[in-house]
């Protein structure tokens, strides 16, 4: 019916955008962005890190990189809907990952917590939150 499909329109547009990602690589992007963000600015050196993550894990251009960095970030918002509930920014795109992808997401993760030196723990618990949400993880 015109009403079910309006409905579920509706909680479809009210839903996090974070919620609502179809690509492993957007999923990778934003999880990147919320450990650099977890406990405040992202400083130049992650901001750094990740954008040469996108260009050799990804083969993005640098153009292409800054433009997923600007929609990450902008996604992220706030950031509490992405840290609080790392399965649910996974729910479309379970299926898509390969455990290799995975692997390659928890290692860039590691990358950008390391990218001032010692992760912080709040990075640390965030990247052990969102390996326990991955699909294949083997911990």
């Amino acid at each position: 019916s015109s009403w079910a499909r309006r409905r579920r329109f509706r909680q479809e547009y009210e839903m996090h955008p974070a919620y609502t990602l179809e690509s492993p690589m957007d999923v990778a992007a934003l999880f990147m962005v919320a450990v650099a963000k977890s406990d405040g600015d992202m400083t130049k050196g992650q901001k750094d890190t990740i954008l040469s993550l996108f260009v050799t894990e990804f083969s993005l251009n640098d153009v292409k990189s800054i433009a997923l960095l600007g929609s990450s970030v902008h996604i992220f918002g706030r950031g509490d809907d992405v840290l609080d509930n790392p399965s649910r920014v996974l729910s479309r795109t379970m299926d898509s990952f390969t455990a290799t992808q995975v692997a390659s997401v928890l290692s860039m993760l590691k990358q950008v917590a390391n990218a001032e030196g010692e992760p912080r723990n709040s990075q640390q618990k965030l990247i052990n939150k969102i390996a326990l949400a991955m699909p294949n993880s083997k911990q």
